[in-house]
């Protein structure tokens, strides 16, 4: 397994700095894991890219040029990048997160419209997108969702069907696509489970839903990239989220 590191922070407009530590932080915690919960030996290379702070389209062309199986930010606008360059005819993006992330932005992508930026550059499809854990939407958000029919598995909804329902609705979906992308932004956790990211949503998963959920997208033969953003170390208690972002990347081994 190839993994890219990318210490972005940028793209959060200054609400999550210091989450730009986390891919080389995460890695060494990673290391530490022999064999996953599957029995499966953890190794992989790993890849930083160089980025420039100050310069959002430089650090996307980087991280274009760049491929990997596994990208850990940063925050979350690096899907941007690591999504557009995957290849793929009908691919398809799951996306984990407590935000829908479909702000109007600027022509450059930030964590908060990402999204809205792939949709409107056409890179995806609408009808490939598939949001699971969403728990805070504004209302500009909520209008956009409705207007464009995306699908949206809202934590509510989680909580009230079973986590066992919601992977059979994602992979359900997700069979149809070439190619999967998943999307994991850490605050789709509660902050119970992990309090070191820019946006503590309180009312998200545990981490074993979340990596019952990733246990079964794995078994998917379709799924080709993956990335881990919104860590942030700086906001961390005793390591938790660092050792969840851990845990969770050693599921896909």
């Amino acid at each position: 397994m190839k993994i890219i590191g990318i210490p972005f922070a940028s793209g959060s407009l200054g609400k999550n700095e210091g989450c730009e530590k986390a891919p080389e932080l995460v890695v060494k915690r990673l290391r530490d894991i022999s064999v996953n919960e599957d029995g499966n030996s953890i190794s992989f290379d790993f890849l930083k890219v160089d980025v420039d702070k100050n310069n959002f389209d430089s650090t996307h062309k980087e991280i274009q040029r760049v491929s990997g199986d596994v990208y850990i930010g940063g925050d979350h606008s690096i899907t941007y990048s690591s999504f557009s360059s995957l290849p793929g005819k009908n691919k398809g993006i799951i996306i984990l997160d407590a935000h829908p992330d479909l702000e109007v932005g600027t022509k450059t992508p930030d964590h908060e419209s990402y999204l809205r930026v792939l949709i409107e550059e056409r890179k995806i499809p609408k009808e490939n997108i598939l949001l699971v854990g969403i728990r805070s939407v504004s209302k500009n958000e909520l209008d956009f969702i409705k207007q464009n029919k995306i699908k949206c598995i809202y934590m509510k909804s989680i909580f009230e069907n079973g986590i066992r329902e919601t992977a059979d609705d994602i992979t359900e979906l997700a069979i149809n696509f070439s190619d999967i992308y998943l999307s994991i932004d850490i605050d789709v956790l509660d902050p119970a489970f992990a309090p070191g990211t820019g946006y503590c949503e309180p009312g998200g998963m545990n981490i074993r839903e979340l990596l019952f959920l990733l246990q079964r997208i794995k078994k998917m033969r379709n799924l080709k990239r993956i990335d881990l953003v919104e860590i942030n170390p700086d906001k961390d208690s005793n390591g938790i989220t660092l050792s969840c972002g851990a845990k969770i990347l050693s599921t896909f081994f």
